[in-house]
């Protein structure tokens, strides 16, 4: 159904999880810079998050801060309900939130690897299925995954992490295949070692040492992932669905 002749001159929106540090935080303020009307999806930093919003907004666009759980299938309801009623569509979800898991294999307990995958895993699956019902509705949309190199080629000590992102790299095709016909498209990030509060268990010394092996000689930061989320997020990308994208500085090539 033809969009009314308004909507054409509507700003477009995001919704943008784990917004309130890091990759999100990045990603939520270059989006704003391009324009975007964005949730700011958070856990637990409002302050961040508020913080992030009044950047956004003094860009010159809406920002609307929002607490939410991944683990939680109500919050992730809430989260695009929220959306509709602030901005009345849904252009790009960009699912960032996500945590890590440095353990042994054997040394992994249950309780821990749950939590992982109901957050890296299940929280995107459901997140994206009730973004892409208004994405359906609407006729487009665009839905971007943030995985890792490590779902790509995987990394000892971390087995359970890797195979998180790794399922989301295989949602991200199937995903794509299902959605195209309804002209939505789906893409994925890849990040390599970037410079986030996730990496802070790592010692300066490990982290000279990951960018040693980096062939472009260092880590990377937020805004080099936020550029390629964007990317995807563009028209630039408008023939993509379906790609998992590397920023990774050809950490695993």
């Amino acid at each position: 159904m033809p969009q009314p002749y308004w909507y054409l001159y509507m700003n477009q929106t995001a919704i943008i999880t784990g917004a309130s540090r890091g990759i999100g935080r990045a990603t939520a303020l270059l989006f704003a810079k391009k324009g975007y009307d964005l949730l700011v999806c958070y856990r637990k930093e409002a302050t961040l998050a508020n913080e992030v919003c009044q950047e956004a907004k003094a860009l010159g666009v809406r920002a609307v801060p929002f607490q939410m759980d991944m683990e939680n299938l109500s919050d992730l309801r809430r989260t695009v309900s929220k959306a509709m009623m602030e901005f009345g569509k849904i252009d790009v979800l960009v699912c960032n939130a996500g945590i890590a898991l440095p353990a042994l294999f054997t040394e992994t307990d249950e309780e821990r690897y749950d939590r992982l995958m109901n957050i890296n895993v299940k929280g995107v699956f459901f997140l994206a299925s009730a973004a892409a019902r208004e994405m359906i509705s609407a006729g487009s949309g665009n839905i971007i995954f943030i995985s890792s190199m490590w779902g790509i080629t995987g990394a000892s000590g971390e087995v359970a992490y890797s195979a998180s992102k790794a399922a989301v790299i295989g949602m991200t095709k199937a995903l794509a295949k299902e959605l195209a016909p309804s002209h939505i498209r789906v893409n994925c990030v890849a990040p390599g070692v970037i410079d986030t509060d996730m990496n802070a268990c790592y010692d300066e010394d490990t982290m000279q040492e990951l960018a040693d092996r980096t062939p472009l000689g260092r880590i990377g930061t937020p805004e080099d992932v936020a550029r390629v989320i964007h990317f995807l997020a563009d028209d630039a990308s408008s023939f993509m669905t379906g790609q998992v994208l590397s920023a990774d500085g050809g950490f695993i090539l």
